[in-house]
C-alpha cells in the first residue's frame, strides 16, 4: 500500500496537471493573438504575453516534475493533449455550402 501511495499516486496527478497547464498556456496564446488587432502596442503584448506564459509554464513544470523525469514525460503528454484538443476546437470549420462552391 505504501508503494502505491508514494510512487504511483503522484504520477497519476501529473497528467491532469499537465493538461490544465496546456489549456492555460494555449488559451492565453489564443486570446493574445485575438487581441493583437485591437491593441496599440502589439509587440509589447506579444513579448509580454510570451514571457509570462513561458515563465508560468516552466515554473509549473519544475514544481510538477519534482526531479523525476518520468513525471516530465507524463506532464508533457497532458500538455500536448490539451494543445491537440484546442487546435481541433478552434480550427475554422467550413460549411457545406462552402465545399460545394469550391468545385
Amino acid at each position: 500500500m505504501n508503494l502505491l501511495f508514494y510512487t504511483l499516486l503522484p504520477d497519476l496527478f501529473v497528467f491532469p496537471l499537465g493538461f490544465v497547464l496546456g489549456i492555460f498556456y494555449f488559451s492565453c496564446l489564443w486570446f493574445t493573438v485575438q487581441y493583437l488587432t485591437r491593441t496599440q502596442h502589439p509587440v509589447l503584448l506579444m513579448v509580454g504575453s510570451g514571457i509570462t506564459r513561458l515563465s508560468v509554464a516552466l515554473l509549473a513544470f519544475y514544481f510538477i516534475v519534482g526531479g523525476h523525469w518520468e513525471r516530465l514525460i507524463i506532464a508533457l503528454l497532458g500538455f500536448l493533449l490539451a494543445r491537440t484538443l484546442l487546435i481541433v476546437r478552434w480550427r475554422p470549420h467550413s460549411s457545406f455550402s462552402d465545399l460545394i462552391l469550391e468545385d
